[in-house]
């Protein structure tokens, strides 16, 4: 057998661009120094110090969640780990879950469900609109439900479920859990676990809270927590299983070695969040957004979703006619060293605005980008006047 051969490859310093791109797309996010910085830590998952900053990051993860709940835990995974740990924990074999469908994200939550052996009923929502809570109260009247799985905000086509506090309500009036997916509204805009009686909340580090990709967070409340242990079915999950994490984050014992280079990235990033302060950080990204959105209609470009269900997390924007989205995506990003990001389907382009993408010099730069490339590409639009327009808006505000 010939022996394999040592594979010829590029430094990184090869590879990455000089100049790091403004990342203003869906996720991930620009990183504060101090998260970054904490990133390049590692120490023991098992010792005292690593204990004391579990500690820390399940006080300020309650404050971000704004609940009292003692079941909180980190997920070594993306958001969508988070998402399975939600649902594998929560449905088994026959279960019935009623879940909401805004996008593809949503449709995530569903094919979960549906993979541990859960009942789903498909809500499919029109495009761009939000779940209207009448259709859920003749669903209510029809059958019983165990789970109901919704995003806050479906970034795939920039939806906000603005009705999600009455959702939960009405779900609560014919006891079933709710499982919400906060990947990218946590901290950037209203989310009270306890009052709106969520049931399981799950998001990534890379969006709204500024953490690096890989480390998530997940809370259940105590009826969720009641149902997970009350479950006689094995659970599949073996990394996933919200019993055997707990031994870790709960009781100071092991379940598997901990990301713990990004453990301390999180704990540095929902530090900062409690400095803002909730307040703080949600009015800022409200100020940012609106004035992004004012900035984009006056170069005379349109949103993609009406104003009653847009997500002001992440903004999707029409493309016009005669440009082509992947071009106009390239452009900005050699050119102005920018990167938005394109879509799962619709014909638009998305501009995140999630924790440090809300700096005003951050909105000027990327409105420039695209009003300027869209120019090159044939477009008709006025980017003085969206510039313009951006700088009144965050005046204003």
């Amino acid at each position: 057998m010939n022996p394999v051969d040592i594979p010829s490859v590029t430094p990184l310093d090869q590879i990455l661009p000089d100049e790091p791109l403004l990342l203003m797309g869906a996720g991930p996010v620009p990183v504060p120094a101090k998260v970054a910085a904490a990133n390049t830590v590692v120490i023991n998952h098992l010792g005292s110090t690593m204990a004391r900053i579990l500690d820390q990051v399940k006080s300020m993860a309650r404050y971000v969640f704004q609940t009292r709940s003692e079941h909180i835990m980190g997920v070594a995974g993306p958001g969508s780990a988070a998402m399975e740990m939600a649902i594998t924990n929560l449905v088994w074999p026959g279960t019935k879950v009623l879940s909401i469908n805004n996008g593809f994200f949503s449709g995530r939550l569903a094919e979960m469900a549906e993979r541990v052996g859960g009942d789903v009923t498909r809500v499919q929502v029109p495009d761009c609109s939000d779940i209207d809570p009448d259709e859920l109260k003749k669903l209510f009247s029809k059958q019983s439900f165990d789970v109901l799985t919704l995003v806050q905000g479906e970034t795939s086509n920039t939806v906000w479920n603005r009705q999600l506090a009455q959702v939960c309500q009405l779900a609560k009036q014919h006891n079933t859990l709710v499982v919400v997916d906060a990947v990218c509204t946590l901290s950037t805009m209203p989310l009270d676990m306890d009052q709106w009686e969520v049931d399981a909340i799950i998001t990534g580090g890379q969006k709204g809270l500024s953490s690096i990709p890989g480390v998530s967070l997940i809370a259940f409340s105590q009826a969720a927590w009641q149902r997970i242990e009350s479950r006689t079915e094995p659970m599949p999950h073996w990394c996933l299983d919200a019993r055997l994490a707990r031994q870790f984050w709960h009781q100071k014992g092991y379940h598997y070695t901990a990301p713990v280079s990004g453990l301390l990235a999180l704990h540095e990033a929902l530090r900062l969040i409690c400095e803002e302060s909730l307040q703080g950080r949600i009015l800022r990204h409200k100020r940012c957004s609106s004035a992004l959105q004012n900035a984009i209609e006056s170069m005379g470009l349109d949103l993609y979703v009406p104003k009653q269900a847009r997500l002001p997390s992440v903004i999707g924007i029409e493309l016009p006619a005669d440009v082509n989205g992947p071009q106009l995506l390239e452009h900005i990003s050699t050119v102005h060293r920018v990167e938005i990001a394109g879509s799962f389907g619709p014909n638009i382009v998305r501009i995140g605005q999630m924790g440090e993408q809300c700096r005003s010099h951050h909105l000027f730069r990327t409105v420039h980008a695209l009003g300027a490339s869209m120019q090159t590409l044939g477009a008709k639009v006025d980017v003085p006047a969206g510039v313009a327009e951006l700088e009144r808006s965050l005046n204003h505000h």
